[in-house]
């Protein structure tokens, strides 16, 4: 048998085995967004309540909200638009996640093996571990960006139709092509600054704190490497990415978010410097942290 026609007999995961990983990722997010999607939703909401430049630029008059927690907006969003409300957006989340993970995962092991190189001995050392994963959560994030845009602004949508305003999309393909024509292709990439962010910032702070965490508990206390053990790192290296990565995702939701002109520029913010200096100027430090539970039961499970 010829080597080509023997490469065919190999079975599609063998022949093709980035390509079949990536199918395999991207499936497996996209199952996972879906369970953890009501999770999101909360977030978002959560994020751009009682934003201060709303107020300031007066959109936001006679509209004044008591601040509600995590359990009371999810219900909230139940009473005041249905249940199946609190998927509203999951299909660009679904395409998000099969774009993000399936980019990362390739890029990291581009990165591992033909970049950053492996040791003499075939180990990958901790540090280019953690440089290849924030890079790779990087690139993948960047590519993702456009879907993430589409999904933080179709999930604003009840909130605008019970306020009163107009929806801006019939769906997602409407949604993709109304922001391309109105900002271009640059327009389908706002927030991309604190979206990448984010991205570095969590893959960081899972991969510090998991391994770290694990290998502390198996020297230290009498676990052993099991379910439990599995899932106290988790908890911790979920908290860690929560920690580092909310206040970008905080700066991202709202630039996503804000009302622009005809020319796609934002109303509300200048940049994302600009969003998050007004937003702790006019709402605290702790504002950054708005929407941090959710984000972290749901980095916790995705662990």
């Amino acid at each position: 048998m010829s080597p080509a026609e023997e490469e065919k007999s190999l079975p599609l995961p063998e022949r093709w085995p980035r390509a079949s990983k990536f199918a395999l990722s991207a499936c497996a997010a996209a199952v996972a967004e879906l369970v953890t999607f009501p999770l999101d939703l909360t977030k978002t909401r959560l994020q751009v309540q009682g934003e201060a430049a709303v107020h300031r630029r007066g959109a936001g008059a006679g509209q004044a909200v008591p601040y509600r927690g995590m359990l009371r907006t999810a219900a909230g969003i139940v009473q005041e638009e249905g249940l199946r409300k609190l998927w509203q957006g999951a299909t660009p989340a679904v395409y998000r996640h099969i774009v993000y993970s399936g980019v990362r995962m390739v890029a990291y092991e581009h990165l591992r093996d033909s970049v950053l190189g492996r040791s003499e001995d075939e180990s990958f050392p901790f540090w280019k571990a953690v440089v290849g994963g924030m890079s790779a959560g990087a690139i993948g994030q960047f590519f993702a960006s456009p879907t993430d845009l589409v999904k933080v602004q179709m999930q604003m949508e009840g909130k605008r139709k019970l306020e009163g305003k107009p929806l801006r999309f019939r769906g997602v393909h409407h949604a993709f092509m109304k922001i391309l024509s109105e900002g271009g292709i640059r327009g389908l990439w706002a927030g991309w600054v604190p979206n990448v962010q984010r991205a570095a910032l969590v893959n960081m702070g899972d991969l510090t704190t998991y391994d770290s965490v694990k290998h502390f508990l198996l020297l230290n206390t009498p676990l052993v490497d099991n379910s439990l053990t599995h899932s106290i790192a988790s908890g911790c290296s979920g908290l860690v990415a929560a920690v580092l990565g909310t206040p970008a995702d905080v700066v991202k939701t709202r630039i996503m978010n804000q009302p622009r002109d005809k020319q796609g520029r934002g109303l509300l913010y200048k940049s994302s410097t600009d969003c998050l200096i007004q937003t702790i100027q006019g709402e605290g430090f702790m504002s950054l942290y708005k929407g941090f539970i959710p984000t972290w039961m749901r980095m916790v499970s995705a662990f």
